[in-house]
């Protein structure tokens, strides 16, 4: 009993015969508990643990049919609440409202992984005991079964949780900061070049050829035009600027749905409010998942392959002399690049003589088509 008076008020670690399996026998052991604690020890933390020791004695149905509410346990509920799939569900904006609340703040709060040492073990009151009773569950645990070792198991849960407890209440938690560069001051430096595949890559921290990052730049469109505008010097500005012009050239005049619900996106609007704005201009009506994977997957891609075509014609015009074709059907000459023409190895040059485009018009218009025609 000498050793339980080490334990200072700081800590709410209580010792409980956790071998007592009936919530009868509980609450005749919490009373006792209560009975020989000091007043001051009594806090709501203190007796949340006790009523947790009643509460996992009962059976799981017996555990359904109760509501208690303790904080402990809401705080589980909140999780829940404020996890990604949680947010979702709450904000009108969907998973779009998530991504701008975290562009509101850009410090990342890290923890590193606590562990405690036998240092910690050996000077801090309370912990020792703490641990070897957390041994004695851990062996008792091996050999229980069926609803006994439930129990024991969710007893260990709680028990793992109190040696944490205990340690930070001696020994606060290091948390380091870490500060993101505005988005101004980002040094967007890159080499490109084109992989075997064909593909255009780049080494920038941030590039217009990934799709990823193009969702990321429409998701904090509005942030990074209000913070960019004027810095004439940043690598950001002009970013955004060939990020504008791409929108125009992928969307405006061949595909105006999208072209305006990328405007309504950055103007704020939720995707519901999207649903009836494009069904009054477009007489189309997408569904409210639908438009979110358009925003997410579908533009982002386009405005990417938009991107990758551009820089290949540069390329090919003004670095290196590259191989052209006409287009049989178009009559357009364009880069002789599996983007733009598909191979075809009977051909003398290893190309269809149409071009991707014409070809997949062509598709589209045949599925259109009227069975039997």
């Amino acid at each position: 009993m000498e050793k339980e008076k080490e334990i200072t008020p700081t800590s709410d670690y209580i010792k409980m015969d956790i071998s007592l399996i009936t919530p009868e026998e509980r609450v005749e052991k919490v009373k006792e508990i209560i009975a020989n604690t000091p007043s001051e020890k009594l806090t709501p933390r203190y007796l949340e643990k006790l009523t947790d020791y009643i509460f996992w004695a009962l059976d799981k149905k017996e555990r359904l049919e109760h509501t208690i509410s303790t904080d402990n346990r809401m705080k589980t509920v909140n999780k829940r609440e404020f996890s990604f799939e949680g947010l979702v569900e709450r904000l009108e904006n969907g998973e779009d409202g998530i991504y701008n609340m975290i562009a509101n703040d850009k410090n990342i709060i890290f923890s590193h992984k606590i562990e405690i040492t036998e240092e910690d073990i050996n000077t801090i009151p309370g912990l020792k005991e703490l641990v070897e009773e957390i041994k004695k569950v851990e062996q008792e645990c091996k050999n229980a079964r069926g609803n006994r070792a439930y129990l024991l198991k969710k007893q260990l849960i709680e028990m793992r949780k109190d040696q944490y407890e205990i340690l930070f209440s001696y020994k606060k938690p290091i948390r380091m900061m870490n500060i993101k560069k505005t988005y101004s001051s980002l040094n967007l430096a890159e080499k490109i070049k084109e992989d075997e595949n064909g593909n255009v890559v780049s080494t920038g921290y941030i590039n217009l050829y990934n799709p990823v990052h193009i969702s990321l730049l429409l998701c904090h469109y509005s942030k990074i035009k209000e913070e960019c505008w004027d810095r004439f010097e940043s690598d950001m500005r002009w970013m955004m600027e060939d990020l504008d012009n791409l929108i125009e050239k992928t969307f405006k005049d061949k595909y105006p749905l999208y072209y305006d619900l990328i405007i309504y996106k950055i103007d704020g609007k939720s995707n519901l409010e999207i649903q009836d704005l494009l069904a009054r201009d477009h007489k189309v009506r997408h569904s409210v998942e639908y438009i979110s994977a358009l925003w997410r997957n579908k533009i982002p891609k386009m405005i990417a392959e938009t991107a990758s075509n551009d820089w290949l014609i540069w390329h090919y015009t003004e670095e290196e002399r590259g191989k052209w074709k006409r287009c049989s059907k178009c009559g357009q000459i364009k880069l002789a690049n599996n983007r733009f023409f598909s191979k075809n190895n009977t051909s003398k040059d290893g190309w269809y003589s149409i071009c991707k485009e014409c070809r997949n018009k062509k598709t589209k218009e045949k599925k259109m088509l009227p069975k039997g025609v």
